[in-house]
């Protein structure tokens, strides 16, 4: 080898242990930022000249896509699964366990009783006034229940409000990475910090909707969701939805009084099972919003409508006409069962009797049409009331399956099947927090270890001392050439 070639051959090598040097300092620096992928420097023998020497064949960046889609996916899943969890247990709070007094269970049994006790002295205001009083706490129990679900659906829907325009950010921000990444691979610069950079703002479009990615010419992707939406593809889609200030019962998508979802001014489906964006954080939401809380409403109306039904029945209270509201009524009127959404929200006692609106608790012991005081002594319709909430009767609506529940049964059937769904999404969640943990930390290992890339430093040191004292070596033969 001619000292010319050795000193050329030693440059190169002086070059490939600066540029290794740069991304060891680079990945070390950068061992903690999130969505940072560890890079290495490819290099092989150099066939340009006969001395051979060292060739940077380029930088390759370490990332496995098919992990970093499997946990984006799980991540999904996971905030999912957490909004569920934390909608049951709000829902469990609202209608609170039998063991609370305040709870609607409590009310129903604390009314049940207080019937009974007034029953057993029907000359005693104190207990007609007692009942009274427990019967509107009954009322104002589902009432508080029917306002909390509508709450709950409410801030659903102003969340899915708030995310998709965080969405439509986000799918802006891929497009113009996208772009950038060609032009910085046509002019044959590094496009890893972009890939990260792009990487990052996939994982946060990938909590709110579960997305797949896949490649496309020049470096560029586009996204697909697991509901088959396009979201990117050349452009960004655009999603549209107009938020409510406030939902109520009688609020729905298919009655054209909630909004729905649009994609480039297409409308697509919302549900749990073949919604677009179903899955992820604005999947959840709506489910909570169109699903979930809408069953919950329905529930709560069927139990609202069968404590009406039960006092309304003028074989109960003889002093009712067919058309009379009942103990409990529809805004202070008869309910009529084809206004049954919402019935709960409305729940009232029956003015007649309420002290507070100025009627007269004998009227729970003589009829709620009752005129003039009966006898002191007569409890039957005290006891015809305990008899009828106590009877086991066929919910007339809420999908019970048809079989017979007396009141306080068809309220516990209700807190039982609520209780089991918040210890089932309890486990979903537990379930997806184990998988998303075991995929982070797969996905870390190929992430950069701080030990590898210091012992990775100590080579190129080594290396950078060699060729440094190859140069060395060809200037001592050069100096002694020129002496002789």
């Amino acid at each position: 080898m001619t000292i010319s070639g050795a000193i050329s051959n030693a440059l190169s090598g002086l070059r490939a242990a600066g540029r290794g040097a740069e991304l060891v300092s680079s990945n070390i620096s950068n061992a903690l930022t999130p969505g940072y992928s560890r890079r290495v420097l490819d290099l092989s023998a150099s066939a340009i000249t006969s001395s051979g020497g060292v060739q940077i064949d380029g930088i390759t960046r370490i990332f496995d896509a098919s992990l970093a889609a499997d946990r984006r996916l799980a991540e999904a899943e996971q905030v999912a699964s957490e909004n569920l969890a934390t909608y049951y247990e709000r829902f469990e709070q609202i209608l609170g366990t039998p063991d609370l007094e305040a709870s609607v269970s409590g009310r129903m049994s604390g009314f049940e009783s207080s019937l009974i006790t007034a029953a057993s002295r029907p000359d005693a205001p104190e207990r007609l006034t007692a009942a009274v009083l427990d019967a509107g706490s009954l009322a104002n129990s589902l009432r508080d229940a029917s306002d909390g679900i509508q709450d709950a659906r409410s801030v659903a829907d102003r969340t899915i409000s708030q995310q998709l325009d965080q969405l439509n950010v986000a799918l802006e921000q891929v497009v113009a990475l996208n772009t950038q990444i060609t032009a910085t691979q046509v002019q044959g610069g590094d496009v890893a910090a972009l890939q990260d950079a792009r990487q990052g703002v996939i994982d946060t479009i990938g909590v709110l909707v579960p997305v797949r990615d896949v490649p496309r010419d020049n470096g560029q992707i586009a996204l697909y969701t697991v509901g088959g939406a396009v979201l990117v593809d050349g452009t960004a889609a655009e999603l549209e939805f107009h938020s409510s200030n406030l939902v109520t019962p009688y609020m729905s998508v298919g009655a054209g009084t909630l909004s729905g979802l649009t994609i480039n001014g297409v409308s697509v489906r919302t549900d749990s099972e073949h919604g677009a964006l179903r899955g992820g954080a604005i999947g959840s939401q709506f489910a909570i919003r169109d699903e979930l809380g809408v069953e919950a409403q329905e529930q709560i109306d069927s139990i609202a409508r069968d404590l009406v039904e039960r006092f309304q029945d003028p074989n109960v209270d003889t002093t009712l006409a067919v058309g009379d509201a009942g103990l409990f009524t529809d805004s202070g009127g008869f309910f009529d069962p084809i206004n049954e959404l919402g019935l709960s929200s409305r729940l009232e006692l029956n003015a007649a009797v309420d002290p507070d609106q100025g009627g007269e608790t004998w009227r729970l012991r003589d009829g709620i049409n009752a005129v003039t005081p009966g006898s002191v002594g007569d409890a039957t319709l005290l006891t015809a009331m305990s008899d009828v909430l106590t009877e086991a009767r066929v919910p007339a609506s809420g999908g019970f399956g048809g079989s017979a529940f007396a009141a306080i049964d068809l309220v516990a059937l209700v807190t039982s099947d609520t209780s089991n769904r918040v210890r089932i999404s309890e486990q979903e969640l537990s379930y997806t927090n184990a998988r998303l943990t075991e995929l982070t930390e797969r996905q870390l290992a190929d992430g950069v270890d701080s030990d590898a890339e210091i012992q990775r430093l100590l080579l190129i040191e080594q290396a950078y001392a060699a060729n440094a004292r190859m140069i060395a070596a060809a200037d001592e033969m050069m100096q002694t050439i020129l002496r002789l």
